[in-house]
């Protein structure tokens, strides 16, 4: 009888955050994203026009064949009056885009400490923005901001949403390097729900890198094993910077050593197999 194999569940799928082509604009991420094999994007709703616009981005979407698999919604400081001045209106948009876009997940930072009133209303607005959509609103784990040796935390009620608790998270490995903070404990903290990683490094300094996973100190191959371990069921989005880079080559070269990266370590198994035994000697 042939031995029945165990069931090897699909890696997780790797998406390319279209920040990771900053400088070029968001078209160059969907063109990059194909042309390299990504399985979609995770589109960053920021200064660029297009990112605003979500009928241009699904048409960037179908030329290239590439999806939104995610909405990063306007929450950096340098994109507080995207699409609107107050931050519930952008959540809803961000949502909004998400299903129009067919996108399972929107990615959302904590109220930065000025935000009093929005950090009244976020768990809330959060916990129901969308229900109706089947839209996961995922909170990422930020960090603290040190300058001239002083170090603040700007997020209320802090960098580490699981202090707080929400029903789905963003880990990212960029952040864990700048805070300081066990990524693995972290990944745990999130539990079930984990829904959305961004896979990128750092070195520990106490700013937000963004290097290539590999090249830093975070455990990026053991979290992406885990995931595959764990069953994890939501995306993995190559968030690195390139802005430094002075060629779309070097660009390219990148986010091509990313994306191996990450296929490499969530490539699934079907657990180890056995070795055969020594056939017994005949004398």
């Amino acid at each position: 009888m042939t031995p029945v194999q165990p069931a090897v569940r699909p890696a997780a799928p790797v998406a390319l955050s279209t920040a990771s082509v900053y400088p070029e604009p968001t078209a160059a991420a969907f063109e990059l994203a194909a042309e390299l094999g990504y399985d979609g994007v995770e589109l960053m709703v920021w200064s660029d026009p297009v990112s605003q616009d979500v009928a241009a981005v699904a048409r960037l979407a179908d030329r290239y064949g590439v999806p939104v698999l995610a909405v990063h919604a306007p929450c950096l400081a340098v994109t507080q009056r995207v699409w609107n001045s107050d931050p519930i209106v952008r959540i809803r948009r961000s949502v909004a885009a998400a299903a129009t876009l067919e996108a399972r997940t929107v990615v959302i930072h904590p109220p930065f400490r000025w935000q009093r009133r929005y950090a009244r209303q976020f768990a809330d607005e959060v916990a129901r923005a969308g229900e109706h959509v089947d839209v996961a609103l995922a909170v990422e784990n930020m960090f603290p901001v040190v300058r001239s040796g002083v170090r603040t935390v700007p997020y209320s009620p802090g960098f580490d949403p699981t202090a707080v608790g929400h029903a789905h998270y963003t880990l990212d490995l960029s952040h864990t390097a700048a805070a300081g903070t066990d990524a693995l404990a972290m990944l745990d903290r999130m539990g079930a729900g984990l829904t959305h990683v961004h896979l990128a490094d750092g070195s520990g300094a106490a700013r937000d890198e963004h290097l290539v996973p590999g090249r830093g100190t975070q455990p990026c191959a053991e979290v992406c094993e885990r995931l595959t371990g764990s069953g994890f069921g939501g995306v993995v989005v190559v968030e690195v910077s390139t802005r430094r880079c002075r060629t779309r080559y070097d660009r390219t070269a990148m986010l091509a050593e990313s994306l191996l990266f990450a296929r490499l370590h969530l490539q699934p198994t079907a657990g180890a197999r056995r070795m055969p035994k020594p056939a017994r000697s005949s004398r």
